[in-house]
């Protein structure tokens, strides 16, 4: 189903910090869908931590040069690759980029990559080890295209043509995600279950098995995400573990340290927040690394 744009229409480009973001001007064929093409226009260069966020991340990168994925194993150069929902410590480096990025919802993403979402194996994936040729046909398509919104518009349609046809998430594991999104992660597993007349061990099963996370570490991802947000916004750590359902600041502390690979302090002083790509942030000019884009606004955000 489409979701229409609510609010103020989105202006087709922003120009910051030296990049040009592009926004896409319809409505995604797949519901919860968000995509958006950047370029580097002042060669400021890109080097960004991957970060764990509810969404799964394809970047798809135009012309000639590769970004370089460094993570547990030894630096790749990848032209297009997916961002998995927990993608472990990853950096994303490139100069003169210039590329499109999608934010798929995990209800979305099976259908999409043609995987269950728990292959991606925590990781970063080169996008053609999961679409092959359609990858780089895809790749090729939007290098030729000559506006931002026919590149947006062949990937939507491209999207919409990967998803036709293919099995969906079951309505209790679609239930399951979407109650633990609208409580911020503050759920108990067992409760949930019930709700559906599932067994704990059967909705951990499923959900698994069909998002790519159990349905704990789902929680903890989506009332991470919400900590991470307001921390980056200035708030105070007692505030946030409050605000957020936290037990106290040191449970606060654990999960930042487990997701993010820092404290919350470090992570409140970082003004770059996309798994992939800038995102607007209030919490000042500061960049984690010196020639970081510090402004540009993701569409995971």
């Amino acid at each position: 189903m489409r979701r229409n744009h609510v609010g103020p229409a989105p202006r087709e480009h922003d120009s910051e910090h030296g990049w040009e973001v592009a926004h896409f001007l319809g409505s995604t064929a797949l519901d919860g869908v968000r995509m958006a093409g950047f370029r580097d226009r002042a060669s400021v260069g890109l080097d960004m931590q991957v970060l764990p966020q509810p969404v799964v991340v394809v970047v798809i990168g135009l012309g000639d040069t590769p970004l370089t994925v460094e993570s547990a194993t030894a630096p790749r150069p990848l032209r297009s690759f997916v961002a998995s929902l927990s993608p472990g410590p990853a950096r994303v480096r490139g100069e003169h980029v210039e590329c499109v990025e999608v934010c798929l919802p995990p209800l979305a993403a099976h259908a999409v990559l043609g995987v269950s979402p728990r292959e991606l194996d925590g990781s970063v994936n080169g996008l053609e080890d999961l679409w092959g040729r359609h990858a780089r046909y895809l790749r090729e398509q939007l290098t030729d295209a000559t506006t931002w919104q026919e590149r947006l518009a062949l990937t939507d349609a491209f999207l919409a043509r990967r998803a036709a046809g293919t099995p969906s998430v079951s309505p209790e594991v679609a239930a399951a995600w979407n109650t633990i999104v609208a409580r911020r992660g503050r759920v108990r597993v067992a409760g949930l279950a019930a709700s559906f007349g599932w067994s704990r061990k059967r909705l951990w099963s499923r959900f698994t098995d069909q998002i790519g996370l159990t349905p704990k570490r789902a929680a903890m991802l989506v009332r991470f995400d919400h900590a991470a947000r307001a921390l980056c916004a200035g708030e105070s750590a007692d505030a946030v573990a409050l605000a957020c359902g936290y037990a106290d600041q040191s449970h606060l502390h654990r999960d930042v340290t487990a997701l993010a690979g820092c404290t919350p302090r470090a992570l409140a002083g970082r003004s770059t927040w996309s798994p992939c790509f800038p995102t607007r942030s209030t919490s000042g000019p500061t960049s984690p690394t010196a020639g970081s884009p510090t402004s540009a606004t993701s569409t995971c955000w």
